[in-house]
């Protein structure tokens, strides 16, 4: 199985890149499955019904949240009922919606389960569960059903709420990969089978502050007045894809994708395999 995952996407930029490029991607590199973060995805914050559809249409399967998730809470909720969408299983209870799913993935004409788990860390963020605790649970309930392949994406600030999730659970999931800071980390690595990556950075702007207009973070660092974040709309764009194999729910290769908009050849680094 090869399946995929994109950073977060922010506002028209992210999607608008996606739907140019994502199609052709998964041809050329035979990718059987694509999640994506969106929390995003409309207007720097939140993801519309609107926009979910276009994702999903544009050949992303699943989409995952964070701390933005419910921005534009009524569509939201509607989208975590009839959608594949999911948003932080470690919210309190009470919370709409579920931050795991199984699916059934066709690879070379067979099926084969895929278990997406979205987590929210502690630090700078929503009040939410323990997030360590609750993976472990969740991935303990997985193996109970047999369920070997199986992709975390943490949402978090902390890169060492990340590295933890990583020794807690190497060998033990398929693959890890952050989000949250809109930039990328340069240590894509297999560690004992489990593919790893802190942080996978934004698809959409690159030529800004996070994806957003640098006169509002500008002027919030200088003098301490900030104001509403805006997305761009034009910039150069660039979209970020972690791709990993899977065997037994083992990965046993991991490369990550950069598509810049004024480049037509992509960008790809291999994994370190520890």
């Amino acid at each position: 199985m090869r399946i995929a995952f994109i950073g977060d996407i922010v506002g028209r930029p992210g999607r608008k890149i996606i739907k140019e490029n994502l199609s052709k991607i998964r041809m050329e590199y035979n990718i059987d499955f694509v999640i994506a973060n969106g929390e995003n995805a409309s207007h720097g914050f939140g993801l519309t019904i609107k926009n979910c559809d276009e994702l999903l249409k544009a050949g992303i399967d699943v989409i995952t949240g964070g701390n933005h998730t419910f921005d534009k809470k009524r569509e939201m909720f509607v989208l975590l009922e009839t959608k594949n969408v999911l948003r932080p299983d470690n919210y309190p209870p009470g919370i709409p919606g579920s931050g795991i799913k199984v699916f059934d993935v066709e690879v070379d004409g067979q099926t084969e389960k895929l278990a997406v788990i979205n987590l929210m860390g502690q630090f700078a963020m929503p009040t939410v569960e323990n997030p360590f605790n609750w993976a472990v649970k969740l991935v303990n309930e997985l193996k109970e059903q047999n369920i070997k392949n199986i992709f975390i994406d943490f949402h978090g600030e902390a890169t060492s709420e990340k590295r933890v999730i990583l020794m807690m659970l190497k060998g033990q999931v398929s693959a890890i990969c952050g989000t949250h800071t809109h930039v990328g980390t340069d240590d894509l690595q297999i560690m004992d089978s489990t593919a790893y990556l802190t942080d996978i950075g934004l698809t959409g702007c690159r030529d800004n502050v996070i994806g957003m207009n640098d006169k509002v973070p500008i002027s919030k660092a200088t003098t301490g007045l900030g104001g509403h974040f805006e997305v761009p709309n034009s910039c150069k764009s660039i979209l970020q894809i972690m791709v990993i194999d899977i065997e037994e729910g083992k990965a046993t290769n991991s490369f990550k994708l950069k598509k810049l908009c004024n480049q037509s050849e992509l960008i790809k680094t291999d994994a370190i395999i520890d």
